[in-house]
C-alpha cells in the first residue's frame, strides 16, 4: 500500500493511480465476479501480454485492491481475489457502466440522425 507522502492530494488523482490503467479496471472489473486465476484473466482479457498482466497484479496486490492466494496442491494453483478494499470500488465500476450504456445509446441514436 502507498504510504501518503506517495499519494496525490486530490482524491480523484489518487483513484486514478490505483486503478487508471485500461487493464487493472478490467482485471477489477472479472474479480467482481468471483475468483480467478492467472491463465483465465489471460485467455479472458484479450490482448494483454504475461508482463502487463503479472505486473497490473502485483500492483493490484501490492495497493491492496487484489489478494493472492496459493493453495498447497500439486501442481501449486493460485487464485486472485477482491479484497475487501477492491470490493468497495464496485460501485465506481458500477457507474463508469452506466456511463458506457449511456455513451453507447447517445451514439447509437446519433448515427440513426445522420442516416
Amino acid at each position: 500500500m502507498l504510504t501518503k507522502e506517495e499519494l496525490p492530494e486530490c482524491p480523484v488523482a489518487t483513484t486514478v493511480q490505483l486503478i487508471g490503467s485500461k487493464w487493472k479496471l478490467l482485471i477489477i472489473r472479472n474479480l467482481r465476479q468471483r475468483p480467478w486465476r492467472f491463465n483465465e484473466l489471460k485467455k479472458d482479457l484479450e490482448g494483454i501480454s504475461q508482463k502487463v498482466l503479472t505486473d497490473s497484479l502485483r500492483a493490484l496486490e501490492e495497493d491492496g485492491i487484489v489478494t493472492r492466494t496459493v493453495y498447497a496442491e500439486v501442481p501449486p494453483r493460485v487464485e486472485y481475489a477482491l479484497s475487501e478494499l477492491g470490493e468497495s470500488m464496485g460501485p465506481i465500476l458500477d457507474s463508469m457502466a452506466e456511463f458506457g450504456y449511456a455513451y453507447k445509446s447517445l451514439a447509437e441514436a446519433s448515427a440513426a440522425d445522420k442516416k
